[in-house]
């Protein structure tokens, strides 16, 4: 009987050992990215199953655009979600518990203007009374909304149409637009159909980061897949760095750019794992005019909810950390 009880009980333990590893190990992690080229150190931990290689179990869903990743992050559908910096501050005044994580791209003249071929448009008041697309929220639309300050256009000059990014090649070489507004591929993608880019929107301060936000209740309960996450993006990082040729053809695959396109438009950008001042002063610009737009009610506490704390530093790296 004493036999019996050892036995069953040595049992019992050796499934509670085993099942507890298990079950943590298929939880899903669940991630939103884009398919942008500003993406493009997710595009890679992605398909080169980085994260798994860090064995966590990721659910990667893919967006093109950073609103859709801010709603499935605030809305409970995703753990963890990439997106620009306008987006990142409309999204830190709607829920206090957000953090930001780091910045994983970024790029000051990743975002363009595109136009017809020959429609006569040649300046940026050329714009005004114009059909202008642009995808409401995104990076791309605060950094448009503070190049019209700057010339003294006001948006209601212009006829700004909320569209989808994935919508604004076809739209414009159908002549439902006069122009459209988008980063990368976009751009790219409209001028393979004969558009032509009329500006940038570099040039005021901001490198437009693409930033990575999480829930702090995921932070707390999760903080062991946080790491591991952030470690497959710097391993991504790399692999762009020590592999450029594959990573171009990683992303043309991904967007349908040709590879010599896909290679000028990963020239517009920048890809770091890291959380840096350039970063935080970025946002701090971008928030600041956003307010001024009445965009938002009040500044959002940015420096109070970012955190670098799961980015490892390489060695012999020098990371202008911020820690609240």
């Amino acid at each position: 009987m004493k036999r019996t009880i050892l036995t069953y009980t040595l049992l019992l333990c050796c499934c509670v050992l085993v099942g507890v590893p298990r079950a943590r190990a298929e939880e899903e992690l669940r991630f939103a990215y884009q398919n942008r080229i500003g993406d493009a150190v997710t595009i890679v931990a992605v398909s080169k199953n980085l994260f798994a290689a860090e064995g966590l179990h990721v659910k990667a869903m893919q967006f093109n655009n950073g609103p859709a990743c801010a709603e499935a992050l605030v809305t409970g559908g995703v753990d963890i979600a990439t997106m620009g910096d306008t987006a990142a501050v409309l999204s830190l005044t709607k829920d206090s518990t957000l953090r930001i994580l780091g910045s994983h791209g970024a790029g000051e003249q990743r975002h363009r203007i595109i136009v017809p071929q020959h429609n006569g448009i040649r300046h940026l008041t050329d714009l005004k009374g114009k059909r202008v697309a642009v995808k409401k929220g995104t990076s791309t639309y605060g950094g448009f909304l503070a190049l019209l300050a700057t010339h003294a256009i006001k948006p209601t000059e212009l006829t700004i149409i909320d569209l989808d990014p994935g919508l604004m090649p076809e739209a414009l070489a159908a002549g439902s637009l006069d122009a459209f507004v988008a980063s990368e591929p976009t751009p790219s993608q409209a001028e393979l159909r004969g558009g032509r880019a009329l500006a940038h929107l570099g040039g005021m301060g901001n490198n437009y980061p693409l930033l990575l936000l999480a829930k702090t209740r995921t932070l707390d309960k999760r903080s062991w897949e946080m790491q591991k996450f952030f470690r497959a993006l710097q391993r991504a990082e790399r692999f762009i760095r020590q592999h450029p040729e594959e990573t171009i053809a990683i992303l043309g695959k991904e967007t349908g750019l040709p590879v010599a396109i896909a290679r000028a438009a990963m020239e517009r950008h920048s890809y770091h794992v890291q959380l840096d001042a350039p970063t935080m002063a970025s946002l701090h610009q971008i928030a600041a005019f956003l307010l001024e737009q009445k965009k938002i009610q009040q500044l959002p506490d940015i420096d109070g909810q970012s955190t670098d704390r799961f980015i490892e530093n390489e060695p012999g790296a020098d990371k202008d950390a911020h820690q609240p």
